[in-house]
């Protein structure tokens, strides 16, 4: 009896505890970002119809909107924005894939390590766009200095992103494949590409960046089509409301880079 009597008591005194070991996963507000940039839109439109501020310094977003869709319907804006894609697409695509082979190639094997960091830490500080004159002597005026341009900014840091992930990836993991005798290509495939994936995707969307900021400043320097070429005709021409739609086209690429990346993560990296 007293037996029961004592296990009664430490029932009752019991208390639940919540599981504490989920980790830490930020949360985010679905509707935050955009509550927050609709509220900016609408006091700048306010601060240009109250005339608060000159419009030539800072047009209002009705008047960019406008802007957008004069040019939309001119056909000036999918020509503009068709050749800036096309650079930034063949450029970012031929820089990923040299990069992720290089990346791999220093981060498996010591030969690579100790020839190609050397070469990346001398030639990745030097800033691409000044290369661009010396690749327009190597390749002639025309669309290839300007990938190429894009693709040598995207190369670097791609391969400093893969190679960093691949030396982030625990090396148990890799020693209990190899004390299992596995192959040496399955354990890159199952164990080192999963391992670094994360680090490779943070790269993708820091390269998305440069490739954008390079072929703005390409565009700017010798094309005659081109979201860069067409901010700085706007900017000479002192016609605010056309820059400022070009920069809103640019800010909403990044913004659509961002998403399809975003989706990358969810898709491939499902164990986080």
């Amino acid at each position: 009896m007293l037996d029961r009597a004592t296990t009664s008591a430490k029932d009752d005194t019991t208390r639940r505890v919540h599981f504490r070991g989920a980790g830490f996963v930020p949360a985010s507000s679905r509707f935050g970002g955009w509550i927050a940039l609709a509220l900016v839109i609408v006091i700048w439109q306010a601060a240009g119809s109250a005339r608060l501020v000159n419009p030539l310094f800072l047009p209002a977003p009705s008047a960019i909107v406008r802007a957008i869709y004069e040019l939309a319907m001119s056909g000036a804006l999918w020509q503009h924005l068709s050749a800036s894609l096309l650079r930034i697409g063949v450029g970012w695509l031929l820089g990923t894939a040299a990069g992720v082979a290089v990346g791999f190639a220093i981060g498996l094997s010591r030969l690579a390590r100790s020839v190609g960091i050397t070469f990346i830490s001398a030639l990745f500080p030097i800033p691409k766009i000044a290369l661009l004159p010396l690749l327009i002597l190597w390749l002639g005026i025309g669309e290839e200095p300007k990938i190429a341009t894009i693709a040598l900014g995207v190369f670097f840091s791609t391969a400093i992103s893969v190679y960093s992930g691949v030396d982030a990836v625990p090396r148990n993991l890799i020693r209990m494949a190899q004390s299992f005798n596995v192959p040496f290509a399955t354990i890159v495939r199952k164990v080192i590409w999963p391992g670094a994936l994360p680090a490779i995707l943070a790269g993708f969307r820091i390269t998305a960046s440069v490739a954008l900021l390079l072929v703005v400043s390409a565009e700017m320097i010798g094309a005659q089509y081109g979201i860069g070429a067409f901010v700085l005709q706007a900017g000479n021409l002192m016609q605010t409301d056309q820059l400022l739609a070009g920069v809103v086209i640019l800010s909403v690429f990044g913004l659509v880079v961002g998403k399809v990346i975003n989706l990358l993560e969810t898709k491939l990296l499902h164990w986080r």
